[in-house]
């Protein structure tokens, strides 16, 4: 009779010990919470931007004046980016000014993308390059950022935003920033 070696045993057990923790963090409430360095700064010059054809085109003033506003980085080729839509739409709706910035993307895809799922953005720009996305301390998309009134970085989201997400930290930041 073959004796049972407990070593056979250790590598699923590692594994499963790993899965449950990966389970459990991406769980929590703050799991999406990255550190932000920009939060309370004035929002980054999105000066070397390019115009996405002919959408209304974003510019620094836009980001420093007025009410309070949201910067949304996205891409066509980003699935988060397609689930978090519908969200950024109901935003729009009820007269939150967003404006997107299409990072790393070829224009035509996110063309094809806003035609396809709809245009929620007050203005666009393309940062094919990704320059100002560094400069803003972006991961990685989508991600985004409340400005308050005078373009100063309220609060920022990183990963898709969800029904959940808008009502619990996306609506009450943004009244926050109102205040």
């Amino acid at each position: 009779m073959a004796k049972f070696n407990p070593m056979i045993a250790l590598p699923p057990l590692v594994f499963a010990g790993l899965a449950g923790l990966f389970i459990f963090g991406m769980g929590r409430e703050d799991a999406q919470q990255l550190p932000s360095s920009q939060i309370g700064r004035e929002a980054p010059s999105i000066a070397s931007v390019t115009p996405l054809d002919d959408l209304a085109p974003l510019s620094d003033d836009m980001l420093r004046n007025g009410g309070v506003k949201l910067v949304n980085y996205w891409a066509s080729w980003c699935a988060p980016c397609r689930a978090e839509h519908p969200q950024l739409e109901t935003l729009a709706e009820e007269g939150i000014t967003i404006y997107g910035i299409n990072y790393k993307d070829e224009a035509s895809n996110a063309l094809k993308f806003l035609d396809e799922l709809g245009n929620p953005y007050g203005a666009v720009a393309q940062d094919e390059p990704g320059r100002t996305a560094l400069e803003w301390g972006v991961y990685g998309v989508p991600e985004t950022y409340i400005l308050d009134a005078e373009g100063h970085i309220a609060y920022r989201f990183a990963g898709p935003i969800t029904v959940e997400i808008m009502e619990k930290y996306i609506k009450p930041e943004i009244a926050k920033a109102g205040q």
